[in-house]
């Protein structure tokens, strides 16, 4: 391997402009994040009338003490809710990430009932759909707390309704798969979503607070004309000793938590590999906050992102004077290896081969791959045309799309156009895709997408036989400047699940080792699947 000798400046004036800018992104991150916990803190008199445990407070429970947990997606729904964002609430209702418990590695999905009841939020069906997926793909337990009022009637959506059976459908899949999905019901869970109950493998009930029903009292009113109570229904007492429904009959959210965790013990299921020593980098994480420009198109050495996660700072680069600004090599992270391509500029002819012919040797030998995005996008002009970039950026696009091994991707700064696909964007389906606070993600730069429009309205009024209207041209440049630039931010992109989550780049070793370590465990596990999933007595 190759020690990276860095050649940062901390005491310059660019780095500690950047480091501010950085610093002022996370503490916007983390207050909005804190205003989903202070809101669903306002129903806690609430819940201690009822004797319940606030959702948080439930998750915390379930977890190992001490042990990481990775909080995906707390952004979701961001603007959604309410387009003034210093209001916004966003989560999406729930709470989800990939934690331990009793030594297992589980996914675990809770609804933050001390939200509008639980209700599920469009943004946050998007939420769940994806944590699923993210379960499904790396053989992960499924630990649900369910509390919630269903969907809002208020704000009914058809396509919501439709997508929302996605859910129930890809708990069956986990069932049949060999995962097991285990479920709390500390409250409600009505309708449609008692299926979120009824389609797990192991269900515990909460005396005198579970509810599961398909049609609840007013909804069976108004269908048959019936009048039955709550508890005759669907409490917990009657599906523990009639329905046969609850597994377990629990007397309160702590004895329903303590025995989900009894259940994650009994499985056996089983930690992950264990990884040999490691050395920490040689260089501080501090220096993460002031590495990156807050202007895209100022150039950066990703090597320095690169010595600053990576064990060691040792990393071994592969074709380092063919196509250059394409940074492709092999480094380890807490003891797992891993492929890192980044980009040091656009991606030219050569370095999309070189990508191409490294995503290939990492696909041979069963090599994760890490992209750390940070790149305008791919070469253009006469030059690189004649070049084949169309060509070899298909190819480098051809690897991502079929690799055989995890992929995982970073936003670290900008990812503009077909360079977003190249870099294994979201929309080629990473195990897991995550952004720093300052990355940016579109089609092109605002400024570039301005002077391209208008480029071609200068032509199409020359065409027309008219005068050049300046003040037209400028008002069109600005107004799309302004729609670019409001969209490319991580505050509308994680908003819309295109991302899993914005990281403090502090975090960032701590993430990715949480992620192969994940990748790993998947690799090695065999679940016995089955042609269905556990079904009730």
């Amino acid at each position: 391997m190759s020690l990276i000798e860095t050649q940062m400046v901390a005491a310059s004036e660019a780095f500690q402009q950047n480091r501010q800018a950085m610093l002022d992104l996370i503490a916007k991150v983390r207050s909005i994040e804190q205003r989903t916990r202070d809101k669903s803190e306002g129903a806690r008199a609430r819940f201690a009338q009822r004797g319940q445990l606030l959702p948080r407070e439930r998750l915390s429970l379930l977890l190992d003490p001490g042990a990481p947990f990775l909080e995906l997606s707390s952004l979701a729904g961001l603007g959604h809710d309410n387009p003034d964002l210093d209001k916004s609430v966003p989560g999406g209702g729930v709470i989800a990430g990939v934690g331990f418990i009793r030594g297992t590695r589980c996914m675990v999905m809770v609804s933050d009932a001390g939200i509008d009841a639980g209700a599920l939020q469009p943004m946050g069906l998007d939420k769940v759909l994806r944590v699923q997926e993210l379960a499904l793909e790396n053989k992960l337990p499924y630990v649900q707390l369910v509390e919630s009022a269903g969907a809002n009637l208020m704000a009914y959506r058809v396509e919501d309704f439709i997508r929302g059976g996605s859910t129930f459908r890809n708990l069956a899949r986990m069932s049949a798969a060999g995962l097991p999905v285990i479920t709390v019901t500390h409250g409600s869970s009505t309708a449609g979503g008692a299926y979120q109950t009824g389609l797990s493998d192991y269900i515990v009930l909460v005396r005198g607070r579970s509810r599961a029903f398909l049609a609840g009292p007013p909804l069976l009113k108004a269908a048959t004309g019936e009048i039955a109570t709550e508890e005759e229904l669907g409490g917990a007492e009657m599906h523990a000793t009639v329905s046969g429904l609850g597994d377990y009959l629990a007397e309160d959210d702590r004895d329903g938590i303590r025995i989900a965790r009894d259940i994650v013990a009994s499985l056996d299921w089983g930690g992950g590999t264990a990884v040999r020593d490691f050395l920490p980098p040689r260089y501080d994480a501090e220096d993460l906050l002031g590495i990156m420009p807050m202007d895209p198109k100022r150039p950066v050495d990703m090597r320095e992102v690169i010595a600053r996660i990576v064990d060691g700072s040792d990393f071994l680069a592969f074709g380092e004077n063919y196509g250059s600004a394409t940074v492709c090599g092999h480094a380890k992270i807490e003891g797992h290896p891993v492929g890192i391509i980044t980009n040091n500029g656009p991606i030219d002819p050569a370095g999309a081969t070189k990508a191409t012919h490294f995503i290939q040797a990492c696909c041979q030998s069963g090599t994760p791959i890490l992209y750390l995005n940070n790149t305008t996008g791919f070469m253009v002009g006469k030059a690189y045309e004649e070049g084949g970039i169309i060509k070899h950026g298909s190819k480098m696009i051809q690897a991502v799309t079929n690799a055989t091994v995890p992929q995982i991707t970073l936003y670290c700064g900008a990812s503009y156009g077909a360079g977003n696909y190249g870099m294994c964007g979201r929309g080629f389906h990473p195990r897991f895709c995550f952004s720093w606070p300052n990355a940016k993600t579109a089609v092109m730069g605002g400024e570039q997408a301005a002077e391209t429009m208008a480029i071609v309205t200068e032509a199409a009024m020359k065409r027309k036989g008219g005068e050049v209207d300046g003040a037209k041209i400028a008002d069109l440049k600005a107004r799309i400047i302004d729609r670019f630039d409001r969209q490319m931010s991580v505050f509308v992109t994680s908003a819309l699940l295109l991302d899993d989550g914005v990281i403090d780049p502090r975090d960032t070793r701590a993430v990715l080792a949480q992620t192969l370590a994940i990748c790993r465990e998947a690799e090695a596990r065999q679940p016995r699947a089955m042609q269905f999933g556990v079904a009730r007595p």
